[in-house]
């Protein structure tokens, strides 16, 4: 082989270099400055194929997709001064690329310790400012929702980040918040409890007291009835009767001796001490003759 293939053989393979130097390529999936000699010259380049100068400019590319930062638990305070133990994790994207490299460099891992910082104090300012109550159920949608805000506010401008969302993962207690806080609801649901049981009981008596009325009421209207059917029926009977007995006089008083003959010797023990020749035994001597 000559010298002058080599020559060429070798300015071939610089050139070649030298031109895949010259071009980069930006994916839709990722976000990228052009830096010439560690500073920037063009940030957010759009996605497709671009020139650069070789040697001088560098490329730097970071990934655009959301991004999942999950922070460890910390422990906060709440207003009544409460320990909570708040695990926590927070969605995020690079949105402003040149901002985001001049803060952490590119690096990702630095974005996300810088990232928790701030959502951990974010969380420490919110939950100091709610109840327990209000952060275990009441507000903590609420409080999510403005920790987004204000953390979205200052990464942007800080970190050059977007935070698409921060939610809680678990709130738990410390064992010896936990004993008191379990103790106190058990109070207030047994003074719940006694409380649904009182007018439980008040609701019954006044139903008993409204059912022993109308049973009243009704017995009542129900023996004046009674007694009103009765009396026309002992009328009426008495009536009968006397229109019956009008008409034979003598088997009247034969008939009422006769039921008190029944009446008076209806028990073999009874002894009756009557004088033969009154009344009484009238119509037993008309039957011996």
């Amino acid at each position: 082989m000559s010298v002058r293939m080599i020559v060429i053989g070798i300015v071939l393979f610089f050139g070649a270099l030298l031109g895949a130097n010259s071009v980069f390529i930006v994916s839709e999936l990722e976000r990228a400055v052009l830096l010439e000699f560690g500073r920037v010259i063009k940030a957010d380049i759009e996605p497709g194929l671009h020139l650069k100068k070789p040697v001088v400019n560098e490329v730097r590319r970071f990934d655009g997709r959301v991004l999942t930062l999950d922070a460890d638990a910390e422990r906060f305070l709440t207003l009544e001064k409460k320990a909570v133990i708040v695990d926590s994790f927070a969605k995020f994207r690079v949105s402003d690329a040149q901002n985001f490299y001049k803060a952490t460099s590119g690096d990702e891992f630095r974005a996300k310790a810088l990232l928790s910082q701030r959502i951990n104090n974010g969380l420490r300012n919110e939950i100091s400012k709610r109840s327990l109550h209000e952060v275990v159920s009441g507000e903590r949608d609420e409080l999510m929702n403005v920790l987004a805000r204000s953390l979205d506010e200052v990464a942007r401008v800080e970190l050059g980040v977007e935070v698409v969302d921060v939610r809680v993962k678990r709130i738990d207690l410390p064992a010896q918040v936990s004993d008191s806080v379990y103790d106190r609801m058990n109070t207030e649901r047994d003074i719940e409890a006694r409380e649904h049981r009182a007018q439980g009981l008040e609701l019954a008596a006044g139903i008993r007291a409204d059912a022993e009325k109308q049973r009243e009421v009704i017995l009542a209207e129900a023996y004046a009835e009674s007694e009103a059917i009765r009396g026309e029926g002992d009328a009426q009977a008495a009536a009968l009767y006397a229109a019956a007995f009008n008409k034979d006089k003598e088997f009247y008083q034969f008939y009422r001796s006769m039921s008190a003959y029944k009446n008076t010797f209806s028990n073999k023990s009874d002894v009756l001490l009557v004088d033969p020749d009154s009344d009484f035994f009238r119509y037993l001597k008309k039957s011996q003759k």
